[in-house]
């Protein structure tokens, strides 16, 4: 989900967090949910050039090349591409990590076949021109999979509530409906196809389990309380 909470409230992000998420119930729950939505929207990625657009410490990167993917991943955070290098470390993986911005990316003109950016254009300034560099570096036909906070769910709203509480991270993050998402991606000449919804269970554990069977179903029919939305697109043709 992005950025992680820690147990006494505060939001924390970083290499360790990210682990220490992955091995709590929930957040291996929610983590698989998502990742499994993105992918399914990224469809087949064999010998696609990817690029993973705040990747974090690499664990959808890897995901990706272990499709068949060559994968580079992009984060302005040192930490995270130290976590990232290591994970495939010795693990014959196609993937590169470098240090970036996504508002000023150093790649030529399509340079991807497929671009996945996972709870990074919330924490971006300037989303809508991220969202144009991203849409300038995928090829033309080539496709877009964006995975964002949702806007209504129980999740945003507690995230809210820590931000007036003072948490500076969850104060400026900006949380996103379908419909809010589907324009952000059009608006860079992306002709959406599919957006749907992940993680309609509360931030419990127990009911994370209990749900994790029908929630990929729910996401299909409504992105209404999902807190994760994901949405793919392909770049249009021009000239």
């Amino acid at each position: 989900m992005g950025a992680m909470d820690g147990p006494d409230g505060t939001v924390r992000i970083g290499p360790e967090s990210y682990a220490s998420w992955r091995k709590s119930s929930l957040g291996a729950t929610t983590e698989a949910l998502e990742a499994r939505l993105i992918l399914d929207l990224a469809g087949d990625l064999s010998r696609c050039r990817v690029l993973d657009a705040g990747c974090g410490d690499g664990a959808l990167a890897c995901a990706a090349a272990a499709l068949g993917a060559i994968v580079t991943g992009v984060d302005p955070d040192p930490s995270m591409l130290a976590a990232a290098r290591s994970r495939v470390e010795g693990k014959g993986i196609a993937a590169t990590f470098i240090e970036g911005s996504l508002e000023s990316l150093t790649f030529q003109d399509s340079s991807f076949d497929v671009v996945v950016a996972v709870t990074v254009l919330c924490f971006v300034g300037d989303a809508a021109g991220a969202m144009r560099e991203i849409a300038r570096v995928l090829r033309p036909n080539g496709r877009l999979v964006i995975g964002e906070l949702g806007r209504h769910s129980i999740w945003a709203g507690l995230r809210r509530l820590r931000g007036r509480l003072g948490s500076s991270t969850w104060r400026r993050a900006r949380f996103r409906t379908g419909s809010e998402l589907w324009a952000l991606m059009a608006e860079a000449e992306i002709e959406v196809q599919v957006v749907r919804g992940a993680v309609f269970y509360p931030p419990i554990g127990p009911i994370a389990r209990l749900m994790a069977p029908v929630d990929p179903w729910l996401g299909r029919h409504t992105t209404v309380g999902a807190a994760f939305i994901a949405a793919v697109g392909t770049k249009r043709v021009t000239g």
